[in-house]
């Protein structure tokens, strides 16, 4: 289970960054495009205006999901196999530091950057809207952020879904896939019945992310 939560997290960690701009209902599949990246590297999502699904799909994550509320800012963690959820506040989950970082959500997808540079830990950083792109046949507009750290990385934006359908950095690069549009059943943001509630043992909260 432990290799399960630290790789399900972790996942979590890099896609709540950009799941927080979702704007419209949709679900796709997240694919590592990384040089290297392993072929079975992919999540599933399914997203509405305020919640938000990941079911990686790994051989050692498969049958984990989680599950983030972006109004309340928890998450739970659900384990199909054991019949359990773990749930976490913003901020607290180990590997999901960075969520006061990223859950902002910019009222206008063409304009990301205005919001962008408002958080605290971007201020002396730098955002530029470089045009349209067309990215896998789909309509984008293409950001670039560089924190005041120097850290820089790219962002294509769905014009017509409000999500960011492409994003690299000096590390990595993902693309959103096989999107489908529409309403998104509302099981699939609740805990099963009869699941129980899991929690997590003290040990574990200092975890850091695998590499």
């Amino acid at each position: 289970m432990k290799n399960a939560l630290r790789l399900g997290l972790s996942l979590a960690t890099l896609l709540v960054a950009v799941a927080a701009f979702a704007q419209e209902d949709f679900s796709g599949e997240i694919v590592d495009t990384s040089k290297g990246a392993a072929a079975d590297r992919k999540t599933k999502i399914y997203a509405t205006k305020d919640k938000i699904r990941f079911e990686p799909e790994s051989a050692s994550t498969r049958g984990t999901a989680v599950v983030i509320n972006l109004t309340t800012h928890l998450s739970n963690l659900i384990m199909t196999e054991r019949r359990m959820y773990m749930e976490f506040a913003q901020g607290q989950a180990p590997g999901m530091q960075q969520w006061n970082r990223a859950l902002f959500r910019p009222s206008d997808a063409n304009d990301a950057c205005a919001e962008w540079l408002k958080l605290p830990q971007n201020h002396g950083g730098s955002c530029n809207n470089l045009g349209s792109e067309t990215v896998n046949g789909r309509s984008t507009v293409k950001f670039q952020g560089t924190d005041a750290n120097g850290n820089t990385g790219y962002a294509w934006m769905d014009k017509k879904i409000a999500f960011p359908i492409k994003w690299q950095d000096k590390d990595s690069s993902w693309e959103l896939q096989n999107i489908n549009e529409g309403s998104q059943p509302a099981s699939l943001f609740e805990i099963p019945a009869g699941y129980q509630k899991f929690q997590m043992p003290a040990g574990m909260q200092n975890m850091q992310r695998p590499q």
